[in-house]
């Protein structure tokens, strides 16, 4: 069985696209292979553009003849020349969002969110109308849907009126080799060599809109000078990000508050531990990843009561509106002061982490291979807990 992954969207190098559906579909490529060993009739192959250098065990890395790094090229060699790479094999991923409109072959899709549909204000308006048509012109025609979570699942029934029975629901997982509680002498280590503070709070992600870091920085600001712990923004500057840092200045807040830009993926395990609690203030998410990563070192959580992220923080911190301005500042304030609290709930957060891994993803992704090429619906999963112990 010839399986083509769409993943042009694989980076090709250290940038804040180097998260998000990056780290999607560079674990999905390298747990792939282990979920079908020692049955020889599949073959993955990931299509990419003709600059990137990635590849993986067990995975046939296509590569295109043109460059597609940009949003353009890639768009215009999916829709023309990618029909033509698709022929003879027998399932086709998309990986992102959207196939060619011209198809050769039976095909699955991965969608994340439908933030360009409920929040149609925090992106451009070519890409947001590019995907909301796109999307759904795919979904309607792919055999299998793979949502990254049950909130984006329930999104796809709502807003697309997809059946329920049509949608896989597949989580994302975290390296557990990676993302884990250290040892004081490494995180102290670290904080040195970083020239930390001792005591500090974290966000992690693209800083853009949706991540609603201005009420994060009001919040912020509501606090009294003492009552503050310094705050860390780490990740690229995405869309509009540049008012965020502005925001920084006018709010002359720039003493207490850094942005460090994108942090290499090597050490995220260290920032996530030296952290007194991680913050994700995101007004839509359809998973939330660094929110997983930073439970799984232990780190208490602070998160927006959206869906999709109730679903993983459970009792590993706390959920507030993302438009609660004054409960945010008071979550601040009680989380600094709370020592007994953030010990408990790190407990937690590690424990519920391990509901989730990249092994199970990629088991749940190849049922959906199977039944999309089978062209039938398949029995619900009786115990989602089961099928991430039977994945260790």
């Amino acid at each position: 069985m010839r399986i083509a992954l769409n993943a042009h969207l694989l980076a090709n190098g250290p940038s804040y696209r180097a998260a998000g559906i990056h780290s999607y579909i560079s674990n999905l490529l390298r747990h792939l292979p282990a979920a079908v060993e020692g049955d020889d009739d599949w073959r993955f192959e990931a299509h990419v553009g003709a600059g990137n250098t990635a590849a993986f065990d067990g995975i046939h890395m296509a590569r295109a003849g043109a460059d597609t790094s940009s949003a353009w090229r890639r768009i215009l060699w999916e829709q023309t020349q990618q029909p033509r790479e698709l022929r003879g094999v027998d399932l086709h991923h998309a990986m992102a969002f959207v196939a060619p409109i011209v198809l050769p072959a039976p095909m699955v899709v991965t969608v994340y969110d439908l933030s360009f549909i409920r929040y149609p204000g925090r992106m451009s308006p070519a890409r947001r109308h590019y995907l909301r048509l796109m999307t759904s012109l795919t979904c309607k025609r792919a055999r299998r849907i793979l949502a990254i979570s049950q909130s984006t699942a329930d999104d796809l029934q709502k807003e697309l009126g997809l059946p329920a029975r049509k949608i896989d629901v597949t989580p994302l997982g975290y390296d557990k080799a990676l993302f884990f509680p250290r040892q004081p002498a490494e995180i102290d280590h670290f904080r040195r060599k970083h020239s930390l503070p001792e005591r500090f709070w974290l966000f992690v992600g693209t800083l853009e809109p949706r991540k609603n870091l201005m009420l994060l920085l009001e919040a912020y600001r509501l606090l009294d000078k003492d009552a503050r712990l310094p705050l860390i923004l780490g990740g690229g500057v995405g869309w509009r990000g540049e008012q965020i840092l502005a925001a920084i200045e006018q709010m002359e807040l720039s003493d207490a508050v850094k942005h460090v830009g994108f942090v290499p993926a090597a050490d995220l395990p260290l920032w996530y531990n030296c952290a007194e609690a991680f913050l994700y203030p995101s007004i839509y998410e359809g998973f939330g990843l660094p929110v997983l990563e930073a439970m799984a070192c232990g780190t208490p959580v602070i998160a927006s009561d959206v869906a999709a992220l109730t679903e993983i923080v459970g009792k590993a911190g706390l959920c507030i509106a993302p438009d609660n301005l004054v409960r945010w500042a008071a979550a601040l304030q009680a989380v600094r002061e709370e020592d007994e609290w953030r010990e408990t709930v790190g407990q937690y957060a590690a424990l519920g982490a391990q509901r989730y891994s990249w092994q199970r993803t990629a088991l749940l992704t190849v049922r959906s291979y199977l039944y999309a090429m089978l062209d039938k619906d398949p029995p619900p999963l009786e115990d989602q807990e089961d099928a991430s112990d039977a994945s260790e």
